[in-house]
């Protein structure tokens, strides 16, 4: 077995230092970035940045006023209600110190990230396995509050993909309000479910923060930007707790470009629908469990045993294709690896290696 395993997915480099490949030769499924590629406008904002000396002469505007209202726009939200940050993390500790948050219901398995940011926060952490054997189901007792003051997940669920719809959440954000608890949901990936945000529910409900990222439905993690939607007095309050200029001007400008493309955001979804059926597909014939996902990746499970850290590591190093090995993900039981939905013809590839791999 390889120690450490990736801490997250697209580490290419590393793994080709450790297999002894070049990183180009790897075919990478681990990380949940949308194959298209981003929209053109964003290149093109880009280059004509670059022909503007002020783009980088000048601070970048530390208000974001064009950055905001372009998301603003793009999640049905108010300007006022958007923070922004180079990433989802800052966003999140900088909440838990805004709301001065003790303790946290976390149902797992989850993003890893979540629990080192509780931990580093000091916060009290109060796990609630989920049963990966009912699609990690969020009912009534996992969600179930004993004195936690904010509950933390994520919907569509990490790393699973399954969805929960908005009637559901509401519903129980309208509970833990009553019980003065926080929701903090993260959305990363709610951008192929769009109907199913809350983010424009914080208004009525000041006890919700919605947490969403830009760059991995669009194509261009490089450009760290993520944003959170909360009522404007918790907004206020979380972006007191932030570094100035954590967005600088040329991401401000290529995000606001990509928001902008909603033609890209209906073709993405329906190609994502499109070749997550078909890899699914592929992927049952080969008997493996594989979780229902609204997201642009699918989580499976190995049958009884073939060893997941095995299957992995054949599977870079005879097929070169790079899968999300999930072993640290907390309390997701042993033997899952993930995929993310790529190519019809790069994912008939992986589907073909699994099938060898698997025999």
């Amino acid at each position: 077995m390889i120690e450490p395993l990736p801490a997250h997915g697209g580490q290419l480099r590393q793994l080709a230092e450790r297999f002894g490949l070049p990183a180009a030769a790897l075919l990478d499924f681990s990380a949940n970035i949308n194959p298209e590629g981003p929209p053109p406008g964003v290149l093109s904002a880009l280059r004509e940045s670059l022909a503007d000396p002020a783009a980088l002469t000048q601070y970048p505007d530390l208000d974001e006023k064009e950055l905001r209202l372009a998301i603003a726009r793009y999640a049905g939200a108010a300007p006022e209600q958007i923070v922004v940050a180079n990433g989802f993390v800052p966003l999140l500790e900088a909440s838990l110190r805004a709301l001065g948050v003790r303790r946290c219901l976390l149902p797992e398995p989850c993003f890893r990230e979540y629990r080192s940011a509780l931990e580093r926060a000091r916060v009290e952490i109060v796990g609630r396995r989920l049963d990966a054997e009912r699609d990690f189901l969020l009912d009534s007792e996992s969600l179930r509050l004993e004195g936690e003051d904010a509950v933390l997940l994520a919907n569509p669920q990490n790393p699973s993909g399954v969805l929960r719809r908005r009637e559901e959440l509401l519903e129980f954000a309208a509970m833990a309000g009553r019980r003065n608890a926080r929701l903090l949901l993260d959305e990363a990936f709610i951008d192929y479910a769009p109907e199913d945000s809350l983010a424009r529910d914080v208004q009525s409900m000041p006890n919700l923060i919605v947490f969403r990222s830009v760059t991995k439905f669009f194509g261009m993690p490089g450009i760290r930007a993520a944003y959170a939607a909360a009522h404007p007095d918790v907004a206020r309050a979380i972006q007191e707790c932030l570094a100035p200029w954590l967005i600088a001007t040329l991401a401000s400008r290529a995000v606001c470009a990509a928001l902008g493309d909603l033609d890209y955001a209906q073709r993405a979804r329906a190609l994502n629908r499109e070749r997550g059926l078909g890899l699914r597909a592929r992927l049952d014939a080969l008997g493996l469990r594989v979780y229902p996902s609204a997201a642009n990746f699918l989580l499976f499970r190995l049958p009884g045993g073939v060893d997941a850290t095995a299957c992995w590591i054949r599977m870079i190093a005879e097929f070169r294709i790079v899968l999300r090995h999930c072993g640290n993900y907390p309390a997701l039981p042993p033997g899952h690896l993930r995929a993310a939905v790529r190519r019809k013809e790069e994912n008939d590839r992986l589907a073909q290696a699994l099938a060898s791999a698997l025999h």
